[in-house]
């Protein structure tokens, strides 16, 4: 019997898969940090012998090319993708035997990418679960924008045609596992499954549901802005990346702290936001671990800024190392541990306002001219927004930092995480802020005065 164990990376919302018959393995899309991959073939005492890629990855930094030299793994990726390093080259209609009872099927299911692949996997002549990578996800499909405009629309399209001959090729019983999908910005919308079947998919999936037309009108529609940092991820992948280095980082006294923040790196603070506007050093960035860490630190940080980890504790350290290792930010400058009274040598601490969508109603009660800022994103700014609000959405805002309004001003974003990372960018730079560290769902009901555009039918990325 073949088991499927899915290895999330709730950070970048993807899943790398593993498959065994009890004795051998294959592995799919396996992130950087792959001795996660090697632990799970351990534990269930299989050999892996082969590494499927389903395209050169756009949002993270791939493990399989290294996974496979080091336990001596066939590595099979597409063999028209431009690669400068040795693969099993794998076209439409290949099939792959892994041991004895597995079987894989490579079906070409460009619109991701031009070149994508999906893994159809057969046990006894029959599919029984097919790897889709950025092609059919749980209610989506895979963005089509990400090689750039040049190549949009005929990938939008692709998409489409590849979904369908998924639909058709398979059973209605073979079970979906995407990569993306799980958060993760290379899906074209969200959606809340974590299992599915071909059968399902036809009847909730947009590009199973809609005519060709109506779906590519509606994906390119729901297209918003996604990580900077994804320019420097294919490049990477298709070098052929290295194994990560996760050794602990050099420890940094707050001497050496303040040296590192006065020549413009980047000291990040990992607590969560509540705890960072209470107190902390001067200077100092916040992207907290319980939150989305580093999808926004890539996205923000000029690429190859050195990066300096405060953390409560060497474990925190050592997560948003591993977080940061899977986008190509391969070792952080330096760390420490403790609190902010540790890391501040006796200098004062900084501290700013947190407040809720109410405190926000009543400031604006006070004085209709309360700055606000807004740092969603275009499509959650369409949907509704607070009336004479600033907009700037959260990855513009270093770049315009002459158009924030004049402090003190109240930033907020629709749960709380972005309006603390840009409070923080804001505080660093002398702007007097106020963190709103609230849901925007709230905002109506406690009276902030709220502009409701004509109403579209667009999914957006929470």
């Amino acid at each position: 019997m073949i088991t499927v164990l899915p290895i999330d990376t709730p950070g970048l919302g993807d899943r790398t898969y593993l498959a065994h018959d009890g004795e051998v393995a294959l592995v799919v899309d396996p992130q950087r940090d792959y001795d996660r991959v090697l632990g799970l073939a351990r534990a269930a005492g299989v050999r892996i012998t082969h590494v499927f890629e389903s395209h050169i990855h756009n949002d993270y930094v791939t493990g399989g090319y290294e996974l496979a030299r080091e336990v001596g793994a066939r590595y099979l990726l597409n063999a028209d993708d431009p690669v400068s390093f040795e693969r099993v080259g794998v076209r439409d209609g290949d099939v792959v035997e892994v041991g004895g009872r597995m079987r894989v099927k490579v079906l070409h299911t460009p619109g991701h990418t031009h070149t994508h692949l999906s893994f159809a996997l057969s046990e006894g002549g029959e599919p029984i679960v097919v790897f889709t990578g950025g092609s059919l996800l749980y209610g989506s499909t895979g963005r089509p924008d990400l090689l750039g405009p040049d190549h949009t629309d005929a990938l939008a399209h692709a998409q489409w045609h590849s979904a369908r001959r998924l639909a058709r090729e398979l059973p209605d019983t073979t079970a979906v596992y995407p990569t993306h999908g799980f958060g993760s910005f290379c899906s074209a919308t969200q959606s809340d499954g974590t299992a599915s079947t071909i059968g399902r998919e036809k009847l909730a999936n947009p590009a199973l549901t809609r005519d060709l037309d109506a779906y590519v009108e509606q994906l390119l529609a729901g297209l918003d802005a996604y990580p900077a940092y994804y320019a420097h991820m294919a490049p990477a992948n298709s070098a052929g990346p290295g194994a990560p280095d996760l050794s602990p980082p050099a420890q940094a006294d707050p001497a050496e702290l303040r040296r590192r923040i006065g020549d413009g790196e980047w000291v990040v603070d990992l607590r969560d936001r509540t705890a960072f506007a209470s107190g902390h050093v001067a200077g100092t960035l916040n992207f907290g671990l319980d939150g989305p860490f580093v999808t926004y630190l890539g996205w923000l940080i000029p690429w190859g800024t050195p990066v300096t980890l405060l953390g409560e504790t060497a474990e925190d350290v050592a997560e948003a190392q591993r977080e940061l290792v899977r986008i190509g930010v391969d070792r952080p400058a330096a760390m420490a541990t403790g609190g902010p009274a540790d890391w501040a040598g006796g200098e004062p601490l900084r501290h700013y306002a947190t407040a809720s969508f109410a405190d926000l109603a009543a400031a604006l009660a006070r004085d209709p001219r309360t700055a606000v800022l807004d740092v969603r994103r275009d499509q959650e700014r369409a949907e509704r927004h607070v009336t004479g609000s600033t907009h700037i959405p959260i990855h513009e805002v270093l770049g315009r930092l002459d158009e924030v309004p004049a402090g003190p001003v109240w930033v907020h974003c629709a749960g709380g995480y972005r309006a603390g990372v840009v409070a923080a960018l804001l505080d660093a730079r002398g702007v007097d802020v106020v963190a709103i560290d609230d849901s925007f769902d709230n905002a109506g009901p406690a009276g902030v005065p709220l502009t409701t555009p004509a109403h579209h039918d667009l999914e957006v990325h929470a």
